[in-house]
């Protein structure tokens, strides 16, 4: 069962935007300029960003304010959208995610950015730069290309728990543990995270209760650990999460038994949305953790791949709202300095030329 998150990779609508001719950095610069300078949408872009989330729509606007032209193609599908607020974003304290996203994206358009609704499926280089192709066949080109496609979170196997993922079936204390303080909540055992979820959730509730689930047996150690807290082990697998009135009121175990719970943490596999990195050559790895997999990157989120950039929980399973936005800031600050290296660098070659010319 999984959770698919981030925005850039759903259906929807995309705006016609043709693939540009190839052409030097001049003319793409040149074209950007233009499209500043009259309102008009560029063919081609200095910055394509996939994924409207956090990471892409902070790159954007640092972008935008670099007087970047940028492009953000997104399926307005955030990955947090079950959540009803986004918390430890500063000032944005329990914001809805969609409203997050609405202010997020005024802003890349007030700095005169473009979005675009669509499904990216692939990406190709070109002499100018890159192409991504979108579901519906429209391509949108760039100079650069930046990656914000965020996760999918990978549920383990129980009945009716993909429909509470986000609501009252939890994964993360930090995002949501002041919300659950002093309920009853099940730990609900499927991965290596499982003693660590249940030790941190006690710091909000006394009331813990370790479902083993498929999980291995604790070590003498970790069942110390577990009743030095207080943390209730029930072994067995659990079958269902019980709902009723659209509120999960328990478990039911394979056995047939019940649990009353108020909520219950799980441990999703975090897997990278890498689909259009994948068409680049750039492949998603097994995060040292064991959490799932993220796509490799230089600090900043350059990839192996000159001109391609992460950003996010593509690159960084851990991160939440605000260090994926603020990962993007860094993103579109690294892209920023690459493109003005570019343009430094047939500005120079340029004017050599014109040099020559001019003294023969």
């Amino acid at each position: 069962m999984t959770h698919t998150g981030n925005a850039g990779t759903g259906g929807g609508p995309a705006a016609a935007v043709e693939e540009g001719p190839a052409g030097t950095a001049v003319a793409a610069v040149a074209t950007a300029e233009t499209a500043r300078s009259t309102g008009a949408s560029p063919t081609a872009y200095d910055v394509v960003i996939v994924g409207g989330g956090a990471a892409g729509l902070s790159a954007a606007v640092a972008l935008g304010r670099a007087l970047r032209s940028v492009a953000v193609i997104d399926a307005g599908e955030p990955r947090n959208a079950p959540a009803e607020g986004v918390h430890n974003f500063l000032t944005r304290d329990g914001i809805n995610p969609f409203e997050l996203q609405r202010i997020g994206r005024a802003e890349v358009e007030s700095y005169g950015g473009t979005m675009i609704a669509g499904t990216a499926v692939a990406a190709r280089r070109t002499s100018a730069g890159f192409a991504v192709t979108l579901g519906d066949g429209t391509v949108v080109s760039g100079r650069r290309l930046l990656v914000a496609t965020g996760l999918t979170d990978e549920l383990p196997d129980v009945a009716g728990l993909q429909s509470r993922f986000g609501r009252d079936a939890l994964h993360c204390p930090y995002c949501h543990g002041w919300e659950v303080r002093g309920t009853e909540i099940g730990i609900l055992a499927s991965g290596p995270r499982a003693m660590h979820q249940a030790l941190m959730f006690r710091q909000w509730s006394a009331r813990i209760t370790l479902f083993l689930h498929t999980a291995p047996e604790p070590t003498d150690d970790e069942l110390e650990q577990l009743a030095a807290r207080g943390i209730t082990v029930v072994r067995g697998s659990v079958a269902a999460v019980v709902v009723v009135d659209d509120a999960l009121i328990g478990v039911r175990m394979a056995d047939g038994s019940r649990h009353p719970l108020d909520n219950i943490v799980v441990g999703p596999r975090f897997v990278a949305r890498s689909e259009v990195l994948e068409s680049l050559g750039i492949h998603a790895e097994e995060h040292p953790t064991g959490a799932g997999t993220f796509v490799p990157s230089a600090p900043g989120g350059l990839t192996a791949v000159p001109g391609v950039w992460v950003a996010g929980n593509v690159a960084d399973p851990m991160a939440q709202v605000v260090s994926s936005a603020a990962a993007g800031l860094m993103a579109g600050a690294g892209i920023n300095a690459d493109l003005t290296a570019a343009d430094l660098n047939e500005a120079v070659r340029v004017y050599r030329l014109a040099g020559a010319r001019t003294a023969s």
